[in-house]
């Protein structure tokens, strides 16, 4: 269940979120790139974010406990494995210069999230001290 909290910090901190957890995806990849048969996962952002952008849109309420409820608990980010681009012979699929670049495109795009979400805070603090 959202809390008007969640609603008001929004999409910047569903994407905290969900780079945080695919942060964890990429170093784990990296962490296991020499070991044999380890196969690379990675989220599809796009899907997730996309799945996020649709669970704060305006819902409707129900007047009766028999209608369907349309609410949304969160975002499914499932995890899925990534197609090397040049089979290893170990069958290991981790390409490190692919991961070290998605994990620093990664870590920028969460340093954006973290200030959009900071700006929120930042503003709802200032609106509560009456500035």
């Amino acid at each position: 269940m959202r809390t008007d909290l969640d609603k008001y910090l929004g999409l910047p901190a569903q994407s905290l979120t969900m780079r945080s957890k695919r942060a964890e995806l990429l170093a784990s990849n990296l962490a296991n790139a020499d070991t044999p048969n380890y196969k690379a996962k990675d989220i599809d952002f796009k899907q997730s974010f996309e799945q996020a952008q649709s669970a704060f849109a305006v819902k409707m309420q129900g007047s009766d406990n028999a209608h369907i409820n349309t609410a949304t608990s969160g975002v499914d980010m499932q995890t899925k494995y990534r197609i090397p681009q040049q089979a290893s012979l170990d069958g290991n699929t981790v390409d490190s210069h692919v991961e070290q670049g998605l994990f620093s495109e990664n870590a920028v795009k969460y340093q954006i999230s973290l200030r959009f979400v900071n700006g929120r805070i930042t503003g709802l603090v200032n609106a509560l001290r009456g500035e």
